[in-house]
């Protein structure tokens, strides 16, 4: 198998081609570890070299033999260190598989290494002291979003087909918008969290994976999906295999529109263009779309996000070898100052925040079927645009500088349902734009449902980036 001929191929078409003994799973991995070889000296999406062999995997299952890369937020796989993209986190390595994990090893997938990420995983831009920016395959002067930043630059670039990415505030769906990808945010409770974690980032924190096809999202999703043993929460279960509904029509729906941020952040207008185009699509299938949006305080969204921002810290604050400031960037300083003084007070208001949110969207979800809103508010932004290690950032003055870049995505984090950033828009000047589609709770089966028809009538599989393996 030759890089032109891998690249061509998402997971499931690797994945039949080794079923049906076309190529081994051996000679895909030696095209895939050449594949991130290459991109990797182009976008720097690696955070280590690559496993000298990939982890132990099912020899059978869905993804048999598919490539694979795992995000370096945390312990994910046994045995594997981890720095959460930071200088200060040295020596840390994963004690056993997360829940995730594990299942990821069931299905098959062969994981050959590990993904850059923002210090701390609390940036839409990747561009770490510890690594340096992590390059947009589509402008490599623009980054690909945070923070499954190196995942989405990867998979882009065609090195690997589908990489494990988590989405604390949209660090799923906007390094898959920056990328021109698939970038599923599942429901809360739909994906195991465990074992050491009962509700991540106060249960607003969701992991899963970026893709190149709608197929690969709704197979991979099937293979993982439902609660782990003594997980607190437990999404309801699916009505049938996710990958069944891509071919399924919905029937008419409700469907609301919106391009104004609640934060009252500005949109650009190409951006603001492409979900209007989304909206009339689905309204020349038959559907029904209002412009419409949930009622929503947005101080309560900061409130929000503050507390998420200190659930990250808090780990770092309790463990017996604290780390070393010095080596901490600018934000990250200011976070653990934050998280310090942070009270049970604070938190408890920080509930109520939530639950006002989730219930105002909750209710929106009674008069709609679907949401329709940018994923980001901007195009890809150059290096440099955020600025993590900035020492004149407080957390506060962070945090809505990342909002101003990415306004859509922090509120269903919050809220549980849903999300899906699809590859729907293009720029003027070739970039890629994300549309966000968001379900009711539980109801990933309708965003596969419209997303396959989505993929069919605004297809984006022939638009490849100036840098793709492919393309060389």
């Amino acid at each position: 198998m030759e890089l032109h001929e891998y690249a061509r191929y998402d997971a499931i078409g690797l994945r039949n081609l080794i079923r049906a003994g076309e190529v081994t799973a051996e000679e895909v991995e030696t095209v895939a570890r050449e594949a991130l070889a290459v991109a990797n000296a182009e976008v720097n999406g690696l955070a280590l070299p690559l496993f000298t062999a990939a982890l132990d995997h099912a020899e059978t299952g869905p993804f048999a033999g598919v490539p694979f890369l795992i995000k370096d937020h945390g312990p994910v796989a046994q045995g594997i260190p981890f720095s959460i993209g930071s200088r200060a986190l040295q020596g840390a390595v994963a004690r056993h598989d997360s829940d995730l994990m594990a299942r990821f090893r069931a299905a098959g997938l062969a994981t050959l290494g590990l993904t850059t990420v923002p210090e701390m995983a609390i940036s839409f831009s990747t561009e770490s002291v510890r690594y340096g920016p992590t390059r947009n395959p589509w402008d490599p002067e623009r980054g690909v979003g945070g923070s499954s930043g190196g995942a989405a630059a990867l998979v882009a670039a065609g090195a690997v087909p589908v990489a494990h990415g988590s989405d604390g505030a949209g660090s799923i769906r906007i390094p898959a918008a920056c990328g021109g990808l698939v970038g599923l945010k599942p429901s809360r409770g739909r994906v195991p969290c465990g074992p050491d974690m009962g509700e991540p980032m106060l249960g607003m924190a969701y992991e899963f994976a970026l893709t190149r096809t709608v197929r690969d999202a709704a197979h991979l999703l099937d293979a993982v999906q439902g609660p782990g043993v003594g997980d607190k929460y437990t999404a309801p279960p699916p009505r049938g295999r996710y990958a069944d509904d891509l071919g399924t029509e919905p029937g008419p729906l409700r469907v609301a529109v919106t391009t104004t941020a609640w934060s009252g952040a500005r949109v650009d207008p190409q951006v603001a263009a492409a979900t209007v185009r989304v909206g009339r699509t689905l309204e020349e299938m038959g559907h029904t779309v209002t412009e419409a949006g949930p009622a929503l305080d947005w101080t309560d969204v900061m409130e929000c996000a503050t507390a998420t921002a200190v659930a990250i810290a808090s780990p770092l604050l309790m463990s017996p070898r604290r780390p070393d400031p010095a080596k901490l960037e600018a934000v990250s300083r200011r976070l653990l100052g934050v998280a310090r003084d942070y009270s049970a007070l604070d938190l408890m208001a920080a509930f109520g925040a939530q639950n006002r949110v989730t219930r105002s969207v909750g209710a929106f979800f009674t008069e709609y079927d679907l949401f329709i809103t940018p994923t980001l508010g901007r195009l890809p932004a150059p290096h440099g645009t955020l600025r993590y290690d900035d020492p004149d950032h407080t957390l506060t003055s962070w945090l809505q500088s990342i909002f101003d870049y990415g306004p859509f995505t922090m509120v269903f984090n919050i809220s549980g349902q849903p999300a899906m950033s699809l590859p729907l828009g293009q720029s003027d000047d070739a970039l890629p734009i994300g549309v966000q589609i968001i379900a009711p709770y539980g109801r990933e089966d309708l965003l596969f449902q419209i997303a396959g028809r989505l993929e069919q009538a605004m297809p984006w599989r022939h638009r490849t980036p100036p840098f793709a393996i492919g393309r060389r």
